[in-house]
């Protein structure tokens, strides 16, 4: 089961879980592929209309940034921890 970790501003996109077990393993793609069916709220927020990760979101596969790891074709093993975290603005 691959883990995905939720933080505060997303968790309300997925009925307040901090975090979802998936079953889909193989990319990142197939990951988000599986949130989305069945969050679809939370995958407007991490995928754009193109389904493209948004620009002001990072995912991580096991601590990896995935934009240096081949984006959505991104691998991601069985046991593996996919973490989201929307960019933070402030000044």
């Amino acid at each position: 089961m691959v883990t995905v970790l939720l933080p505060g501003p997303l968790r309300g996109e997925a009925g307040g879980a901090s975090r979802l077990s998936v079953t889909a393993a193989g990319t990142l793609r197939a990951v988000l592929d599986e949130v989305a069916a069945e969050h679809p709220r939370l995958a407007r927020r991490i995928r754009d209309e193109r389904g493209e990760l948004r620009r002001y979101v990072n995912v991580y596969v096991d601590g990896e940034d995935c934009r240096h790891s081949g984006g959505l074709a991104t691998p991601v093993g069985d046991d593996a921890e996919v973490q989201v975290l929307p960019s933070v603005a402030g000044g």
